[in-house]
């Protein structure tokens, strides 16, 4: 609970100082600080720290301070339920920060919609967590269309076939965004010779990696988590000799993870879809980066930067809504349109979700390598 502690004790000391509790306005957090996938929970809470911090240091929203709560949810959708109804019926937050996990985004989405608390995910991908939602919103694109620009990638770019996938069965992102890649592909004449599952924590991909490998496809897609992929990666490349490029979503997104896949296990490539690249030559990015760099002495992942960005986006809609009641925040966030974030100029469309491009990169000495965007249709 380190993590935890040390964000509360930096909203309690740094960011609104001695003033008093209806002096600041409260917005809520959950993430996975601690558990499989901190990483990810971590990059998003520095980045909205760090976006909390240059709001209040510009005076605030609607002339008052505001105040991050964070909740740990150590990486656990059963822990998610409680984490967050406890920002907000105990801790009163007018607006709720959710989870980059889109499993967990969804659990306490649904928390939000019941309690009548507008939720802003920064990096859940799926659809299901906004669909049918009438108080959750996220800043990213969705899996429909990172897995579409995946599959023509493969065909357009690698001159690609055929394909096999490799999901892992208990994750919705993972689920999901294999299916909308394989349905992208074989609607582009592509043919999927094999799909192969796997389930988190597990240790051992040889037995799935050794079918896709008899199928011989041109490209696999593994859509899942950093925890797994780079097992997986090593695996197909050191041990079962597999030469073909490995294709991914945004979930591969770690420096731990680009750190260990480099040499021989890059392979003839290893290319996946991102929310930005600190390659990218604008502005917004080049300015953020170097702040972060300077603050954290490291380089922002997407999800620092997405974190930046929702915490900007919800600091936006309370100041557009020129109230802290949440109908009017929920009203101002759906109006949100040509918001100039870090990860491109955010407008979020009538189901919730942000009509943005998504670059595509490639793992090359233990880098990200810009290689292209992918603008939406």
């Amino acid at each position: 609970m380190r993590w935890m502690k040390l964000a509360v004790a930096v909203g309690l000391l740094g960011l609104w100082g001695c003033a008093k509790q209806e002096d600041v306005i409260k917005i809520g957090e959950f993430a996975s600080l601690t558990g499989s996938t901190a990483t990810f929970g971590q990059s998003s809470h520095k980045g909205v720290m760090m976006a909390l911090e240059e709001v209040n240091d510009k005076g605030g929203v609607l002339g008052k301070k505001v105040q991050v709560i964070v909740e740990d949810d150590a990486g656990k959708t059963e822990e998610t339920t409680n984490a967050v109804q406890k920002l907000i019926s105990r801790e009163r937050v007018v607006a709720v920060i959710g989870e980059v996990a889109s499993s967990r985004s969804i659990v306490g989405g649904n928390v939000c919609e019941a309690q009548r608390i507008p939720m802003v995910s920064p990096a859940s991908t799926n659809p299901k967590v906004t669909q049918g939602k009438k108080w959750v919103f996220r800043i990213c694109f969705i899996d429909t269309f990172q897995g579409s620009a995946m599959a023509t990638f493969g065909i357009e770019r690698l001159k690609a076939k055929t394909a096999a996938v490799l999901k892992d069965r208990k994750n919705e992102y993972s689920v999901g965004l294999a299916e909308f890649f394989e349905k992208a592909f074989t609607a582009e004449a592509g043919k999927i010779l094999v799909s192969e599952s796997y389930q988190e924590g597990d240790l051992d991909f040889k037995p799935q990696l050794t079918k896709i490998k008899s199928s011989n496809p041109d490209i696999v897609f593994v859509p899942g988590y950093y925890t797994e992929v780079g097992l997986v990666l090593k695996q197909a490349r050191l041990e079962l000799g597999m030469k073909m490029p490995f294709l991914g979503g945004d979930g591969w997104d770690d420096d731990g993870l680009r750190k260990s896949v480099k040499g021989p296990i890059e392979g003839d490539g290893c290319y996946y879809g991102n929310h930005y690249s600190v390659e990218e030559d604008r502005p917004e990015v080049k300015s953020f980066v170097a702040r972060f760099q300077a603050k954290h002495q490291e380089t922002p992942d997407a999800m620092a930067a997405l974190g930046y960005d929702v915490m900007g986006i919800v600091a936006d809609a309370i100041s557009r809504a020129k109230s802290t009641q949440p109908e009017a925040i929920r009203k101002a966030l759906e109006e949100t349109k040509g918001f100039q974030g870090v990860t491109g100029r955010i407008t979020l469309d009538k189901e919730h979700n942000a009509v943005k491009p998504l670059v595509v990169l490639q793992l090359k000495d233990g880098k990200q390598q810009f290689v292209q965007a992918v603008q939406p249709k």
